[in-house]
């Protein structure tokens, strides 16, 4: 049992998927797993692990933030030896041509900061997702309803951001949207040679100010976690 977590060894599968809300998990676990049991329950961040057509998944809550995410992610790797951390998430849209309801799959992850930066001093770190996830994903996209988009995203250390300016320039630099996860998923991933990957759904937008109320939100997620498993078992 590692320090956030309770589960046993061998409760956590090797594929996890990585939802912010810990009802997110329980939801998404619910519906898209068999045989479920719940795995985690420490601090309310819970856990299941099941299987999705015959392949063993474990769906943990992360919580809100790159801190909290570092502190599930650090602990699943070296205490239960996960492999694959899949990001399930919402994000704000940043670009015109990105609608409330889409999906971004995240090929870089931008940051002002994140628990990670201190290793690298002076450089700039590009965490990317992993390139084998990312096409396995992007070929599941196309099976579904919603409309796919693929590139770079930012992930906030603040939810409010108080620097439009900041926001501005990603706009123009093409940036698809914002969430405050995947950048230290990337870079965990990339120092422990773990396979990860953020796939998002589109549920507010920074520029039209639409958004999605919050009993729309868990069926227009249903693709989202549809791609993401597709992707980790192809």
């Amino acid at each position: 049992m590692s320090t956030h977590i309770g589960a046993k060894p061998g409760d956590i599968a090797e594929t996890v998927l990585l939802p912010g809300d810990p009802y997110r998990a329980k939801w998404a676990a619910e519906t898209f797993l068999e045989d479920v049991i719940c795995v985690n329950e420490v601090r309310g961040m819970l856990g299941f692990t099941g299987t999705w057509q015959g392949n063993r998944v474990t769906i943990q809550g992360s919580g809100m933030g790159m801190p909290s995410l570092s502190i599930y992610v650090n602990e699943l790797i070296s205490e239960f030896n996960a492999q694959t951390l899949i990001r399930i998430g919402s994000c704000g849209g940043m670009q015109d041509h990105v609608a409330v309801r889409d999906v971004i799959i995240a090929m870089t992850a931008t940051s002002r900061g994140n628990p990670s930066s201190g290793i690298f001093r002076e450089l700039n770190f590009a965490p990317c997702a992993d390139w084998g996830l990312l096409e396995a994903a992007v070929k599941a996209a196309r099976a579904t309803s919603s409309p796919t988009h693929v590139g770079g995203i930012y992930s906030s250390d603040t939810f409010y951001d108080e620097r439009p300016d900041l926001m501005g320039e990603m706009m123009r630099h093409g940036v698809l949207g914002v969430e405050m996860e995947a950048a230290e998923l990337y870079m965990l991933a990339a120092r422990h040679k773990r396979r990860a990957l953020a796939i998002l759904t589109v549920s507010d937008h920074l520029i039209t100010e639409e958004s999605l109320p919050s009993d729309q939100r868990e069926k227009s997620f249903g693709d989202m976690v549809e791609i993401a498993l597709q992707a980790a078992f192809a």
